[in-house]
């Protein structure tokens, strides 16, 4: 989603902006842009595509300054040009602004603005909050027109703003839209992602919502918009910059999938000692796990995939009812609040805008907010009434893969907690559970290092322009996650169901045609599977098959097979998701696509 880099201070801030719009870049993007204030003047420089595009614009330029501001924009209102590309640039009052969010009623500003003889140059909803400032800046300063525009704006937003009338100030604001301020000596940053700035600081302010701050060289002041000034903590990071490098890795999406192992090592050292299970952050505001009757996941893409998967865990091991909802449909059920009812979002970046307007709303009918986020800090973190981190570390790559082992893998431990709780599971069940979670890591090298076997069947059927993915049980989510890492980055059609619907409409798609990735590790529905698998083979289907180690009778009925290591039933997932990446990794390199940077898609979605 759209990226915010800002700088005020000494060094080359075209290398600083630059730079820092590179990190952004896997947020995913389609065009980039600058302003700099160079000796009070105010300069800019636009470009759609790349930023090397913006790069080569201003290589053989003089470009100076000490204040400025960059922005990648992923295009919601508008096409991807420079004319609509940030940042948006008033000539009248030579003001630049940048903005990530979206205005709902800029509709109507944009009307009210041009009946008094505004002229709009965009098809964008942040130029209508550069002309609320250009107006409001006539009678008032520009802290004072920033705080004003802000008044009139229905939706969501972070802005940074510079201007000529203020030639060494950085002002930002933000509501709904993540910034964080890096402060270092006589020098600061501001960014909507910690990976752009983290190189030059680890110490950061993270804005809250209705928060506007002015930054200069010799500090930071940070107010409520249109109240009083207020104090914010300066919170030192621990964030390793080289972990956005792909060490050797020709994408980031395979250097991750191979970190999963270690992934799932880190999450079991930070929550399990000797002692059993620990969550330290689990109950900061009174959410009592031993009276919880009912939980409802809300979360999106592959998060949603993760928390139906823990619906599966939580309703068998700990017997609490589990509700699953898509985050963008949440919003409109009329949930009603009852006692002990506990709603849990899931986030990758704890930015995720549809997610977080979800806590809103559940906060505002009094539910508790328990999350699982992999970025502490983030406004979702800050935001909920107790956290579960994923310690997955950053992940770069867009479609997600070691986040998504590392969302369940944490909510298998939370489940096991859980259920020690509840009663419902005895403390030998528990050790076994554990003792069998401490193999998974290298059971997960084991599938990575047979990586060859499933490039041989990318090799097999990537020309084909449809996919079905078939599983049941625990293993549905897994068809729904396979399907949508294939869709993400090779751009063919593939569709997830629950393999007893087949039969119900989806079996009219099958023909020699279509390949259908089948998976059937042994567990209770497994001959269930079989005759699935026959429907598909009697319609002459393509079937690749994920199957339990050991499982001979299963060539049988495949076309192509592949092997995952032999676990319980509840744990199958965290097998099957390493071929199903693989096996996306490889026709999406086969079909020369843009694996880390796939087209229309962002890594954190900040819009709703």
């Amino acid at each position: 989603m759209c990226g915010i880099v800002g700088y005020v201070g000494d060094k080359d801030i075209s290398s600083v902006l630059l730079v820092g719009l590179e990190r952004l870049s896997y947020r995913g993007y389609d065009s980039s842009g600058i302003s700099i204030l160079s000796d009070g003047e105010l300069s800019h420089w636009k470009r759609a595509g790349k930023i090397h595009e913006l790069s080569n614009a201003i290589k053989n330029l003089s470009v100076q300054g000490n204040v400025g501001i960059g922005h990648t924009r992923w295009a919601t209102h508008g096409i991807p040009d420079e004319t609509n590309a940030h940042p948006q640039v008033s000539t009248r009052k030579k003001i630049a602004i940048v903005h990530n969010g979206i205005i709902e009623n800029y509709t109507s500003i944009k009307k009210e603005l041009s009946e008094e003889g505004v002229l709009f140059r965009s098809q964008t909803d942040t130029e209508v909050i550069l002309r609320l400032i250009e107006k409001y800046s006539d009678s008032m300063t520009l802290v004072e027109a920033i705080e004003r525009a802000t008044q009139d704006l229905v939706g969501t937003y972070a802005i940074g703003v510079i201007a000529e009338s203020e030639p060494e100030t950085l002002i930002v604001a933000r509501k709904g839209s993540p910034l964080i301020i890096g402060v270092g000596k006589n020098e600061n940053y501001v960014s909507s992602d910690i990976n752009a700035i983290v190189a030059h600081t680890k110490n950061m302010i993270y804005l809250d919502d209705g928060e506007l701050a002015v930054i200069t060289k010799e500090g930071v002041d940070v107010k409520v918009i249109n109240g009083e000034p207020i104090e914010k903590e300066i919170q030192t990071i621990v964030w390793d910059p080289q972990a956005a490098e792909k060490s050797g890795y020709d994408h980031f999406m395979m250097k991750e999938i191979h970190e999963q192992p270690a992934v799932v090592r880190n999450i079991l050292s930070k929550y399990v000692d000797e002692s059993g299970i620990n969550f330290k952050h689990l109950s900061r505001n009174n959410i009592k796990l031993e009276d919880i009757n009912r939980f409802i996941i809300q979360a999106c893409g592959t998060s949603w995939h993760s928390g139906l998967v823990a619906k599966y865990w939580i309703e068998q091991f700990a017997q609490v009812l589990t509700e699953v909802d898509i985050s963008s449909e949440f919003r409109y059920r009329n949930i009603i609040s009852q006692d002990n009812s506990v709603v849990v979002a899931i986030s990758q970046s704890g930015e995720t805008a549809d997610t977080l307007a979800c806590i809103r709303e559940a906060k505002s009918k009094f539910f508790k907010v328990l999350s699982f986020v992999n970025v502490k800090n983030s406004t979702i973190d800050r935001e909920s009434d107790g956290v579960v981190y994923s310690h997955a570390g950053q992940e770069v790559g867009v479609a997600s893969t070691k986040n998504f082992i590392a969302q369940l893998v944490t909510f298998h431990l939370f489940t096991i907690f859980l259920s020690l709780i509840k009663g419902t599971i005895t403390e030998e069940k528990a050790d076994e559970m554990l003792q069998e979670l401490n193999r998974i890591p290298d059971y997960i090298e084991h599938l990575v290092d047979q990586a060859e076997k499933v490039k041989e069947i990318a090799d097999k059927y990537y020309l084909s322009r449809e996919f079905l993915f078939i599983g049941r049980g625990v293993n549905y989510p897994s068809a729904l996650e396979g399907a949508l890492k294939l869709k993400e980055i090779s751009y063919i059609h593939a569709t997830g169901y629950a393999a007893g619907e087949l039969k119900h409409g989806p079996i009219a798609l099958i023909d020699s045609k279509l390949p259908v990735v089948c998976i059937a590790p042994k567990t209770e529905t497994y001959e269930k599977m079989l005759s699935n698998i026959q429907e598909v083979r009697s319609r002459k289907g393509k079937t690749i098959v994920i199957a339990t180690e050991g499982d001979e009778a299963i060539k049988e009925h495949a076309d192509d097979v592949i092997y995952i290591p032999n676990v319980s039933e509840n744990l199958t997932p965290l097998l099957v998701a390493i071929p199903l990446q693989l096996l996306s990794y490889y026709i999406a390199i086969k079909l020369d696509c843009d694996v880390d940077q796939p087209r229309n898609l962002a890594k954190s979605v900040t819009v709703e």
